[in-house]
C-alpha cells in the first residue's frame, strides 16, 4: 500500500521574493536572482570579468546619452514568474528608465534594449534560462560574451519565448549591433572577450 504525500499551506513561510532578499542580505557583492522559478546566486566577478564590462561600458558611451542610458548590474522584472527577476551585467535602457520602477529594484522590461552578459560561474544560466527569460521579456537584443568559448552571441528578433535570429562571432571579428539599441555600434570581439 502507498500514501501520497499531503501539503499543508503554511502561511508563515517566505515567497521566493523574501528568500532572495535574506540571501542578498547575507552574501553581499552576490548577484541574487530569481529565473524561472528558482533562486540562482553568482559569486562576485573575478578581474577579467569586471575588466570585460569596463571596456564594454566605454565602447557604448554613443549609447548613453539624451534618449538612453547604459547601467551596470540593473534589475530588470521578469513576465514569466509571479518574482521573477534577473540583473544582467549591462543593459541599455531607454532615458526615462526611472519612471518604470516595478518592484525590488527592478525595472519593466518594456524600457531595455539591450542586455548583456558576461559569462562566470553560472554559465547555463547565461546561455539557456536567460536566453529563454529575456526572449519572453520581450528585451530586442541579448549579447552573450561567451568566455569559456571564446565567442560573443548575439540574439535578436524575440517572439514566443525564444530569440529567432542568433549569430555568433568568433575572436578577430567585428559586429554591429541592430539600429534597435539606439545607434549604430560596432564592437571587436576580442574587446568584449575581455581579450584585448
Amino acid at each position: 500500500m502507498s500514501a501520497a504525500a499531503v501539503e499543508y499551506p503554511c502561511d508563515d513561510a517566505p515567497n521566493l521574493l523574501e528568500e532572495a532578499e535574506e540571501l542578498s542580505r547575507k552574501l553581499p557583492g552576490y548577484r541574487v536572482e530569481i529565473i524561472g522559478g528558482e533562486i540562482t546566486v553568482t559569486p562576485p566577478a573575478d578581474g577579467h570579468h569586471g575588466l570585460s564590462l569596463t571596456d564594454l561600458t566605454f565602447a557604448l558611451a554613443a549609447l548613453h546619452g539624451r534618449e538612453s542610458k547604459v547601467i551596470q548590474a540593473m534589475g530588470v522584472w521578469l513576465p514569466d514568474g509571479p518574482f521573477d527577476y534577473a540583473v544582467p551585467d549591462l543593459a541599455v535602457v531607454d532615458a526615462d528608465f526611472v519612471d518604470h520602477l516595478v518592484e525590488h529594484n527592478c525595472y519593466d522590461p518594456a524600457v531595455f534594449r539591450m542586455v548583456l552578459e558576461v559569462t562566470s560561474s553560472n554559465y547555463g544560466n547565461d546561455l539557456k534560462k536567460k536566453v529563454t527569460a529575456y526572449a519572453i521579456a520581450g528585451i530586442p537584443v541579448y549579447v552573450i560574451a561567451d568566455r569559456r568559448n571564446r565567442r560573443v552571441h548575439v540574439l535578436t528578433e524575440p517572439e514566443y519565448g525564444e530569440y529567432r535570429v542568433h549569430a555568433v562571432h568568433p575572436p578577430g571579428e567585428s559586429f554591429t549591433l541592430p539600429e534597435s539599441v539606439g545607434a549604430p555600434v560596432t564592437l571587436e570581439v576580442d574587446r568584449v572577450l575581455g581579450l584585448g
